[in-house]
């Protein structure tokens, strides 16, 4: 297994190993160049995943100290947990549900296609559809997507049947198991899905595509690919000409390293990629690295979410089987008369009884909410996932007062709905209810959204410098060897679930950093 010097100033350096890390590292590794990945947290295995929601939380959550503010109730019921991601080798590819759809082509042209929408920050991203096509295609192949390349859906689950009957019923059209990069048959030296019902505590069968097992065994069996777990990065450098040379980070013990780099590409998610450009702020760079335009940290995007769940008469054990094998796509067109642009998913939902009690409706308390945890088997849930408006007030900032262990700021996270995303839910929570009613529910629960788990915008590409931090490429505007590889590049966030997107600019992004490290350009 590789291992590289501190000294090494050839390596590319990557913050993070989940989908735009881990899958960058492996594509770097395959085209010859050295990686060295700096990942926060520990390693854990498939073996190691633990099948209980509370222990797993413990085990793989990001939960190291974050403040909010703003308007949204995550503010109010989790003020310390804005986020639900992993800090652990593979990031929230452990965590992650499975769900891998492609954007439409006019999620990518917002401001074209939407116009001006007061209080929203929107441009178009520097990219098209046509562009990311073959990209998209690629990953999908190495993801194991189904209805892809041949790959037969998932099967449906109780959950989705019931919520497959309803949408019938209601003439909804595009209504199946969905794109999941989740085996439903061997594939790429995994197993087939075995219904376990846990794909938010880790894959023990290890169906799913995560980076932990999927990418980075095969970056490292190069030869070219180093990962260090527990090692937290403190700061990016950078010489006098503006140039980065790489990075500090604490390793394991605590003790301060310095790793030598050609290329810095950040990808620790899109909290704490802003945070780290910000922290890294030097008397050349006063307001960050990369953050000439003032966009750093800002657009954050989370997505308009929500939940439904409803009670039947007889059981349903909707925690049975893959937790997101279940999607209507009908809503996800963009149609203003709704009385909002953009659109939304609903994609089955379950979680087990400990997170429900949790979730269903922070803090409350009675009989009410102990009738509802009674109906618990009888119960199915979907998950409410659309396109929010990037708003420059919703942002990444420092705290300037709370520090982490290493004497650092932490991310502040402030976010406010705009009434587009609030018009956008309360149509979402009606067509869900009605879902669902119209096969026979007897109560329906409209759910607050939970801590975040598609963290996307805060380093967004854009075709001028003064509106984004990166270009197409993810390249940032101001520093040429730096590169910034996770949703925070997004420009929008679309109506659908993140990962597919980020993996297919991962590996045009590796092709891109291979190519100008080739000729010499950075």
């Amino acid at each position: 297994m590789a291992k590289f010097d501190l000294n090494d100033s050839g390596v590319v350096v990557i913050v993070g190993s989940g989908a735009g890390g881990g899958t960058l590292g492996n594509e770097l590794a395959q085209k010859g160049v050295k990686v060295v990945i700096l990942e926060a947290g520990p390693r854990i295995e498939n073996q190691d995943f633990i099948n209980d929601e509370w222990d797993s939380f413990s085990q793989l959550a990001w939960s190291d100290m974050r403040t909010t503010s703003g308007s949204w109730r995550v503010a109010h019921d989790f003020p310390s947990i804005p986020a639900w991601i992993v800090k652990a080798v593979g990031g929230s590819t452990v965590h992650w549900a499975g769900a891998s759809l492609r954007f439409d082509e006019h999620e990518f042209k917002i401001k074209s296609a939407y116009g001006g929408i007061p209080g929203a920050n929107l441009i178009d991203w520097p990219i098209t559809l046509a562009e990311m096509e073959p990209w998209y295609a690629k990953a999908e192949d190495k993801m194991g997507v189904t209805r892809t390349n041949g790959i037969p859906g998932l099967p449906g689950n109780n959950n989705f049947k019931v919520m497959e009957a309803g949408a019938r019923k209601l003439g909804y059209k595009e209504v199946h198991t969905g794109r999941m990069a989740i085996n439903s048959e061997p594939r790429d030296g995994r197993g087939s899905c075995q219904q376990i019902g846990f794909c938010f505590q880790g894959c023990k069968s290890g169906a799913k595509w995560s980076t932990l097992y999927s990418e980075i065994p095969k970056g490292e069996a190069t030869g070219n690919l180093e990962v260090r777990p527990g090692s937290m990065v403190i700061k990016i450098e950078h010489d006098p000409s503006g140039k980065v040379t790489g990075v500090v980070y604490a390793d394991a013990t605590g003790a301060m390293q310095r790793q030598k780099a050609r290329v810095v590409a950040v990808a620790g998610n899109s909290i704490e990629s802003p945070r780290l450009l910000l922290n890294s702020a030097s008397s050349m760079f006063p307001d960050g690295l990369a953050n000439s335009s003032g966009q750093v940290g800002r657009n954050y995007m989370r997505h308009m979410t929500g939940s439904v769940y409803a009670t039947f008469e007889k059981s349903v054990h909707m925690y049975r089987g893959t937790t997101m094998a279940g999607i209507i796509r009908d809503e996800a067109r963009n149609d203003p008369k709704r009385g909002f642009v953009g659109g939304y998913e609903m994609e089955t939902l379950s979680l087990g009884l400990p997170f429900m009690a949790a979730f269903l409706n922070p803090g409350a308390w009675g009989r009410s909410f102990t009738s509802a945890m009674e109906g618990y088997p009888r119960m199915a849930g979907m998950w409410l996932v659309g396109e929010d408006m990037p708003q420059e007030t919703n942002r990444i900032t420092l705290d300037p007062k709370i520090k982490d262990k290493f004497g650092m700021a932490v991310a502040s996270v402030h976010f406010d709905d705009h009434p587009n995303d609030v018009a956008m839910r309360d149509h979402a929570y009606r067509q869900g209810a009605a879902v669902y009613e119209a096969v026979g529910a007897t109560v329906t629960y409209p759910t607050p959204p939970y801590p975040s788990t598609h963290n996307m915008g805060t380093n967004r590409m854009s075709e001028k410098p003064r509106d984004g931090v990166c270009n197409k490429f993810g390249q940032t505007h101001d520093i040429k060897n730096l590169f910034i590889s996770d949703g925070s590049q997004f420009t929008s966030g679309a109506a659908c679930n993140p990962t597919l997107t980020i993996v297919s600019l991962a590996i045009r992004q590796a092709d891109h950093i291979a190519g100008a490290m080739q000729r010499k350009e950075i």
